[in-house]
């Protein structure tokens, strides 16, 4: 009892410093997840034995290139950016899938922390103003997507799941539950929809299953960086839950792909 009555009040703090960071201004939900940005990265140095402090100062100056006032980032420089950080993801699914360990040599431990965490983590923060305008429902609306696709994915799964999604990663993880949360996924996309004016019930489907697909994906992968460093979670700041990128993995590695496609939308529409 007193254990899910800490880890309720802990998830409660969690998100109410979220909603309250996106909804207050700009600045506040960018210092937020900053914030976070250094807990995840020095999480994740610890999954992968990495110790580098340098990482941190690219990772202040991704921000700063990208949220600094009153400079507008060059367009070709965010396009390649966006093209590694995605290359890098798509690398890591590949290894998921393929391999029984991802491989991660001195030099790839580096590229991936930069291209899989850190850029990931600054592409998060650059959706709300895709369109140079903020609007906090494009990301707490992302936010409400992944927390729907993990819990009924959890409850599918764990009443109707028999047939296991990547067992030798996740063995708690089935098809099942996959296909619950993703149905769920939907639906908080549509009644997005219907209660947000922002866009269309189409597109925010199509964000649905983004977030759905690679937030799975995001989960599955660090997973496996945690199995291979042979730990339950990434961190324990957060009692009951683990660490902030045990929290923040799936909406991490979904961003750029979601960024990417608005950055699509923007430009077709």
């Amino acid at each position: 009892m007193k254990e899910l009555l800490t880890r309720s009040l802990s998830g409660f703090l969690y998100i109410s410093i979220l909603l309250i960071s996106i909804f207050t201004h700009k600045y506040t939900f960018i210092g937020v997840f900053f914030v976070f940005g250094i807990i995840c990265i020095y999480e994740f140095q610890k999954l992968i034995h990495l110790k580098k402090a340098w990482l941190y100062f690219i990772f202040i100056g991704f921000f700063l290139l990208f949220h600094t006032p009153n400079f507008s980032t060059p367009y070709t420089v965010t396009l390649v950016v966006l093209g590694l950080t995605i290359i890098t993801q798509l690398f890591l699914v590949r290894d998921l899938i393929t391999i029984r360990i991802i491989p991660m040599f001195e030099k790839r431990k580096y590229f991936t922390s930069i291209f899989y965490l850190i850029t990931s983590i600054v592409f998060l923060t650059l959706i709300p103003s895709y369109d140079n305008e903020y609007n906090p429902i494009m990301v707490a609306g992302p936010l409400l997507m992944i927390w729907t696709n993990d819990t009924f994915a959890y409850l599918v799964g764990k009443n109707f799941g028999k047939r296991k999604l990547l067992e030798r990663i996740s063995p708690k993880k089935t098809i099942e539950g996959f296909v619950g949360g993703f149905l769920f996924t939907l639906l908080a996309g549509y009644l997005i929809s219907i209660f947000s004016d922002t866009l269309s019930i189409m597109i925010w489907l199509i964000i649905s299953i983004i977030m759905s697909i690679f937030g799975t994906l995001g989960d599955l992968i660090q997973s496996k960086f945690k199995r291979q460093a042979g730990v339950k979670d990434s961190g324990s700041i957060m009692p009951g839950h683990g660490g902030i990128f045990d929290r923040l993995d799936s909406i991490i590695f979904a961003s750029p792909f979601l960024y990417a496609f608005l950055q699509i939308l923007k430009h077709v529409s």
